[in-house]
């Protein structure tokens, strides 16, 4: 027999860490207890075997955790020795005066190529317009002027700064974490619907489905409590601006990969073969310039 290509699952945002490698302060948290150890690619491949649309695994984007150059060195260097990752989502000082002297240099050492996005943890930051910060702004049009993009972290309180900064960098490729994280768990999702609606008119704004079990009720979340999420964000942004991620391991505080697969599976009934693909491979591809995203397969 010939060979044929199969279709694929893109993982558009997950973590790792080696603890005996690099510390990762905010594990110390007590909640966080179950994923304080380390995790490589060979995890990830061992836990995530459930199918969603009858597609498998094939490649992933690693995404940084800790504000720190380093930890981004050690991930591009990873994903240039490790088939499974196709992209990696950094981090460097978007505040520094030298911002356009890191990515140059990342870029340029071991791995650089898979440098794709920088993404800063907005999330934690206390100045409600830290991203319109000139100094910021400053290291976003480095980030842009290099062909990068930027993943937006942001709590759905913080939606007002992603929105300005789509209004004012129409040239910067961007995509919102986590859908921006809706109060799943107490249901109040008006206001996040409203500003993601806003947010979804400009185009080169696209979306992660990640992250959201762990804005759910640990222990007790269903998938008809993340629907009128997925519900939302399938009418704002369309399945072409739609990507799946798992956020694992940090998805392990509430379920793990493979339920939020099985749900994401539930969800996509409904969905064309066409949607269906441009949310668990197509929209990641596009955004991430991912290569080899199909997988051959020979003859036995």
């Amino acid at each position: 027999m010939n060979a044929i290509t199969a279709p694929v699952l893109i993982d558009a945002h997950h973590h790792l860490w080696d603890l005996g490698r690099r510390p990762q302060p905010w594990l110390d948290d007590p909640a966080l207890a179950t994923i304080r150890r380390t995790f490589t690619p060979d995890h990830l491949r061992t836990t995530a075997t459930h199918l969603i649309a009858g597609r498998g695994l094939h490649s992933t984007v690693a995404v940084q955790c800790l504000p720190d150059v380093p930890e981004t060195e050690d991930l591009l260097a990873l994903a240039e020795r490790e088939p499974l990752i196709g992209a990696v989502v950094g981090w460097a000082d978007l505040t520094s005066p030298g911002i356009g002297d890191q990515l140059d240099g990342l870029l340029a050492g071991p791995g650089g190529a898979y440098l794709r996005s920088l993404r800063h943890l907005v999330q934690g930051e206390t100045d409600p317009e830290w991203l319109q910060r000139p100094d910021v702004e400053r290291g976003l049009a480095a980030v842009r002027d290099r062909g990068l993009c930027y993943d937006v972290l942001v709590r759905s309180h913080q939606l007002d700064e992603a929105i300005r900064l789509a209004e004012r960098f129409p040239g910067l490729p961007q995509v919102l974490d986590h859908a921006g994280k809706p109060s799943i768990a107490d249901g109040d999702l008006a206001g996040w619907e409203r500003q993601v609606r806003l947010l979804a008119v400009h185009p080169h704004v696209v979306c992660k489905v990640s992250g959201l079990i762990t804005e759910a009720d640990h222990e007790k979340w269903t998938a008809d409590d993340i629907r009128p999420v997925w519900d939302v964000l399938l009418s704002a942004f369309g399945p072409d601006r739609l990507m799946f991620g798992s956020d694992w391991p940090v998805a392990n505080l509430a379920g793990g990969w493979n339920r939020w697969a099985a749900t994401v599976d539930e969800l996509l009934d409904g969905c064309s073969a066409d949607e269906t693909s441009a949310i668990l491979a197509g929209t990641a591809t596009t955004f991430y310039r991912l290569t080899r995203t199909e997988r051959t397969l020979g003859s036995r």
